[in-house]
């Protein structure tokens, strides 16, 4: 439930989504499970996990989807071997050497036959569809997996006009301004680990972790042109994360006290406090993107 990253997109259309109608374009794309001939499965499975019975939860006209990915564990490294160990047996039966072509066919047939037998792993990626800010914020670290979630709900949808979030002033600049005035903007707080990297292509990178980031130790690295591309900060006393210069948000973490506010809905119904939770952490999270917003100078406007 509770999001631990965040990439972060827009709608670069007004778009306005309805929970029955998300409901049914979801449902013609479920999760299946791998069959014996599939290398991989991808599709959306139930919100709240064994808890619901929907693919999408809403609330407040916050929506939340899940989708679960099933792989196939196939080492290439085992394929490469029974392809080599089964083409030098035909090629000493024939006497003569495989084409390129009749190799990659041969591949392309011990894979299939190996399939039935391989291991299987699966995964699942969440994400927050917010029609007040016209965003969707993607739980996830790699933009690779968050773009397969958006691709799939582009072919459910029929069409999806979202882009990354891009701000007004680029984010590396803002957070070296932030470090270089010793304080962020409210109502974030600076705290203690930030990466610094040179503007030249090849130029060096500096971490710093546990460390003071007003000391002239850090300070001196911004004076040899380098800039902040990543800042860990608070947001008010709910929130741990980590700013990144490509606008994502890393290593999310509610704190404690916030994640308690739910905690008067009891555990005897998990359906009510999974609800609860969900009003809690998304609330928190737009609010959390009003702020970002803000304070790096507003979204572009669209042509």
């Amino acid at each position: 439930m509770w999001f631990k990253n965040l990439t972060l997109y827009r709608f670069n259309k007004p778009v306005n989504i309805d929970t029955e109608s998300l409901e049914k374009a979801l449902s013609d794309f479920t999760f299946s499970p791998c069959s014996s001939q599939d290398i991989s499965k991808f599709g959306f499975s139930k919100a709240l996990g064994k808890h619901g019975s929907a693919l999408v939860h809403s609330a407040n006209n916050r929506h939340l989807i899940c989708a679960t990915k099933e792989e196939k564990i196939l080492p290439g490294q085992v394929i490469k071997e029974a392809m080599e160990e089964k083409a030098s047996q035909i090629e000493d039966e024939e006497n003569r050497k495989l084409t390129k072509k009749e190799k990659d066919a041969l591949k392309e047939e011990i894979t299939t036959s190996l399939l039935p037998r391989a291991f299987s792993r699966r995964s699942q990626i969440t994400a927050l569809i917010l029609p007040e800010i016209q965003m969707i914020l993607v739980d996830s670290s790699s933009a690779t997996k968050a773009e397969e979630l958006l691709a799939l709900l582009r072919k459910a949808m029929g069409s999806l006009p979202v882009i990354p979030v891009t701000f007004n002033l680029p984010v590396e600049h803002s957070l070296t301004e932030w470090l270089k005035a010793g304080e962020a903007p409210a109502p974030f707080i600076m705290q203690d680990e930030a990466e610094l990297k040179s503007a030249a292509e090849e130029g060096g990178i500096v971490r710093f972790k546990q460390q003071v980031l007003t000391e002239e130790e850090v300070l001196a690295h911004l004076e040899t042109g380098k800039e902040v591309h990543k800042l860990a900060l608070h947001f008010g006393q709910s929130i741990a994360l980590l700013l990144q210069s490509d606008a994502s948000i890393k290593r999310l973490k509610f704190s404690e006290e916030f994640r308690a506010g739910s905690d008067d809905v009891g555990n005897d119904d998990p359906m009510a406090k999974l609800d609860a939770d969900f009003a809690l952490m998304s609330s928190e999270l737009v609010a959390l993107m009003h702020a970002v917003v803000d304070v790096l100078g507003g979204l572009p406007k669209d042509e």
